[in-house]
């Protein structure tokens, strides 16, 4: 018995030297790895690297969607590399949009400081999902499916954090996918079901050629 218990121990022992508690993102290396960023040496990490207080800092909505999106992805916040999260800021102004877009990374929960936000995601049996929210409200947005945030009825800005479940959870934004690129409007058209004219108006707003 005595045995068996030191082999366990040996064992444990063993494992937890090796046991790797983080690994902050050496971002400079310019190494990527579906696995994250290599780690900068334990040596060099201090406090300063778990915190991040680029979310205390108000976006810029003064743009075509009157919103702002501030994130503490990995690249920003090298600290949650491997960690499997992240966050970001959402700041809406009045009648702001967060446009319709997906996540390919990552699964998504959102928090409302303040303010009403009104958001929405479409599962892929096209039911749509649709909740108006109020301060101290969640919602989660599964990953990978279209969904939405709007602050369509406040009259003053709106405020939410959200968090993921990747440090890197990838964005395509639905319109730039489509109108934002040199596909040919005439494929556009045939995809989409849209006429010439709406197609060279969309490409035209968002900095599409073709």
């Amino acid at each position: 018995m005595l045995h068996i218990f030191l082999l366990f121990s040996l064992i444990f022992t063993s494992t937890n030297v090796l046991a790797q508690d983080f690994c902050v993102a050496n971002t400079a290396s310019g190494i990527v790895t579906p696995s994250g960023y290599p780690c900068i040496m334990e040596a060099n990490v201090t406090s300063d690297d778990f915190a991040y207080s680029g979310l205390g800092v108000p976006g810029n909505t003064s743009n075509i969607i009157s919103a702002a999106v501030t994130p503490a992805f990995v690249g920003q916040y090298p600290a949650v590399n491997g960690l499997g999260l992240s966050a970001a800021r959402l700041d809406l102004a009045p009648g702001g949009v967060i446009p319709m877009h997906t996540h390919p990374g990552a699964n998504e929960l959102l928090y409302v400081v303040h303010g009403h936000i009104t958001c929405g995601f479409i599962s892929s049996a096209n039911k749509v999902y649709l909740k108006t929210l109020k301060r101290g409200d969640v919602m989660v947005f599964p990953q990978g499916l279209l969904h939405f945030q709007i602050n369509a009825a406040g009259k003053r800005p709106s405020l939410a954090i959200v968090t993921f479940s990747s440090p890197s959870p990838g964005l395509q934004i639905l319109d730039f996918a489509l109108f934002a690129n040199d596909l040919p409007s005439s494929l556009l058209e045939k995809s989409t079901f849209l006429d010439d004219a709406q197609v060279k108006k969309l490409k035209g707003v968002l900095g599409g050629t073709g």
